[in-house]
């Protein structure tokens, strides 16, 4: 496997919108994301991150061998055995570091680890069954609302009602760009209803934002919103990879209204940058 075909296999590209995931979770349990502790659970969620991607396409190598021949493993640019253990052994890396920031943020580490094993498992469900079913989106939607939690939880001791609205909110805006995502092989979206999904944020974000960081990333998405609903509606070749690549970087900017809504708008930047090095390095490496 070379390191190319390693990164793409891992999706590398999205993986600003997870350092983004951490910073927002830390500061919606109440506490300050610029704890030198919020770089091991960065680290430990984009683990957890990359092992799923892996985990992915180890699970999806049949399908892949007649939809997506392309695909590193039925390209053979990669072993399936080497794929699952490696991405089994990332999952294992990740739970250690989000432990590891659970310590260095003195708190009990039993709830990190609890919330550490829910988000695996809640990817080991996904990329075991998601082919063919209609509540993937809603299993993908919860792998990242897990991840909020698994922030959270290493850097408190319970998950204050702040960052249980914010995961929930991320949750409805992951159902919408998901079942977007599910769309890119059929080239065309087939029901539109789901989508409807991706108005929670928007509407949450009205009822939260009081200050400049956090109706600047309100607008933000609400812009990318509009513009990845413009491309699955116009439907020309293309346009479906377009949105979703959108949508994806669009977590971040999510994360940067969430920043704001916790007290945290010097962090809101960070997020932004992030979601101009998710489109950046999806010229490099594809994100889906």
């Amino acid at each position: 496997m070379t390191p190319a075909v390693a990164l793409r296999l891992g999706r590398v590209s999205n993986l600003p919108t997870v350092w983004t995931n951490a910073l927002a979770g830390i500061a919606l349990a109440g506490v300050s994301p610029w704890h030198w502790a919020t770089l091991p659970a960065a680290a430990g969620l984009s683990l957890t991150y990359v092992g799923g991607m892996y985990l992915n396409d180890a699970f999806d190598r049949g399908i892949d061998a007649r939809e997506r021949p392309d695909r590193p493993i039925p390209a053979g640019q990669a072993d399936p055995n080497t794929v699952f253990v490696l991405g089994f052994g990332m999952l294992l890396g990740g739970a250690a570091l989000l432990l590891l920031a659970a310590c260095a943020f003195d708190v009990p580490a039993e709830w990190s680890v609890l919330a550490s094993l829910a988000l695996g498992g809640a990817v080991l469900a996904y990329n075991w069954h998601h082919k063919g079913n209609p509540l993937g989106p809603l299993w993908m939607g919860t792998c990242r609302l897990l991840a909020y939690c698994a922030a959270g939880l290493a850097a408190a001791a319970s998950l204050p009602p702040a960052l249980l609205a914010g995961a929930l909110v991320s949750l409805c805006y992951l159902i919408g760009l998901t079942y977007a995502a599910k769309q890119e092989m059929a080239g065309r979206v087939e029901r539109f209803w789901p989508l409807a999904f991706l108005a929670v944020p928007l509407a949450y974000g009205a009822l939260q934002v009081r200050e400049p960081a956090g109706i600047a990333g309100l607008a933000g998405l609400a812009l990318l919103i509009g513009l990845a609903l413009r491309f699955l509606l116009r439907r020309r070749p293309g346009d479906i990879p377009r949105a979703v690549v959108w949508l994806i970087a669009g977590i971040a900017v999510l994360d940067a209204m969430f920043l704001a809504i916790a007290g945290w708008p010097g962090a809101a930047p960070v997020a932004f940058a992030c979601f101009a090095a998710t489109l950046l390095l999806q010229r490099w490496v594809r994100g889906t």
